[in-house]
């Protein structure tokens, strides 16, 4: 395989600020996503099944341009009633992130459609099945998360016209012992049955070492102070993070990688203040800072759909509905339910989220605006910039 800091940096060492020299600071070592992972089996087994021959290493291109190779762990080519298919096997590395899924062996088996059934996913053993709603994916989908598909699509395009293939494929993933390292996640709880899923919008797994990623975060903010930045974005990923500069049109050195460590942007401001400060981030993490959670890691604070449900009360829901978001399976179903009422719910985490982040600032002259996202990076929830200094906007 690559060196991953090498891809994952390619364009890190021309920042002198912002999101992408914030990775370099931390020393650690990047990693894979599962769906980077399933992308690379899959490539590799339609391939083989193409042309005889498996791609080892086998290289892909992730959403931003980073093409790293993987090595084969496991592969085979399969002769079988249904027709020819191919199976390919990656062990997940995720570098120094301290990941359930790291060391798993992710697996793409391939096989040929007629012509015009496009691509269908399916999940093997090891990768879960959705149950419930409110999750990006329809009840009973194979739990493979809408960005790594698409990658996947676009590799076996890809692959057939290079090959002379027409692309109509079945894939099925599954996971090595997927099954047991589901119970270690959010997945049963969240009705996602069977096994894990395959997540990744950067394809890119950033390890969390919460002192380095913190430390980080206060070199962003001096960065961007000496540059003469007066107004800064904390962003939750790499989805809010674009949000943020369509919206205010910040340049890379404003940008923070705030990631889960809202409290420790705030904290920082705090001593060391600017003008303003846009707080961006997916809906269901920043409800966790409107119901006052500084740190929003999934395994150290949950969303509070009782809150969540209250905030609907606030803005007009009827007892049938609060209680319907109270019992939600997730954050984003809370929100749709109450969208489709025309209750603001995104509107008022937003403006809720800026209150607390008032809160801990303790009078810094900050103005702080918020913006919610859905997983599709579209905004769900808006406040405007309020703060000692009455910036409006």
């Amino acid at each position: 395989m690559t060196d991953v800091t090498e891809a994952a940096g390619a364009t890190a060492g021309k920042a002198a600020g912002g999101r992408a020299a914030q990775l370099q600071h931390t020393g650690l070592r990047h990693g894979w996503t599962t769906g980077a992972c399933a992308t690379a089996a899959t490539t590799a087994a339609y391939t083989a099944l193409l042309t005889g021959e498996f791609p080892d290493p086998v290289t892909i291109t992730l959403p931003k341009g980073q093409t790293p190779a993987f090595a084969i762990a496991a592969e085979q080519l399969i002769s079988g009633d249904a027709g020819p298919s191919a199976m390919a096997g990656i062990v997940k590395d995720a570098g120094d992130d301290p990941d359930v899924t790291h060391g798993a062996l992710i697996r793409a088996t391939v096989r040929i459609l007629p012509p015009g059934s496009g691509v269908v996913f399916r999940a093997g053993p090891g990768v879960g099945t959705v149950t419930r709603p409110g999750l990006p994916l329809d009840v009973g989908e194979p739990a493979i998360n809408p960005v790594p598909r698409q990658l996947m699509r676009d590799h076996v395009a890809g692959v057939a016209a290079r090959h002379g293939g027409s692309g109509d494929v079945e894939i099925e993933v599954s996971v090595d012992h997927g099954a047991e390292i589901a119970r270690s996640t959010w997945n049963p709880r969240l009705g996602i049955l069977g096994g894990i899923s395959i997540l990744g919008t950067t394809g890119i797994v950033v390890p969390y070492s919460c002192s380095a990623w913190i430390d980080s975060i206060r070199r962003g903010v001096d960065v961007a102070r000496a540059a003469g930045r007066r107004h800064v974005a904390g962003c939750t990923g790499s989805t809010s993070e674009k949000v943020a500069v369509a919206v205010h049109g910040l340049p890379e050195d404003a940008l923070l990688d705030m990631g889960d460590f809202a409290g420790a942007v705030l904290k920082y401001l705090r001593r060391h203040p600017v003008d303003r400060l846009t707080v961006a981030g997916g809906f269901a993490k920043l409800s966790k800072l409107a119901a006052g959670h500084l740190d929003l890691h999934s395994g150290r604070s949950q969303v509070d759909k009782g809150f969540l449900a209250e905030l609907a009360r606030r803005g007009g829901a009827g007892e049938e509905l609060a209680a319907a978001v109270a019992s939600a399976n997730t954050g984003l179903e809370a929100l749709r339910l109450c969208e489709a009422a025309g209750v603001p719910l995104g509107d008022l985490v937003a403006a809720t989220a800026r209150d607390e982040a008032l809160a801990v600032l303790r009078g810094a002259p900050v103005a702080v605006d918020v913006i919610c996202i859905d997983r599709a990076g579209v905004i769900v929830g808006r406040a405007g910039p309020v703060g000692p200094r009455g910036a409006s906007g």
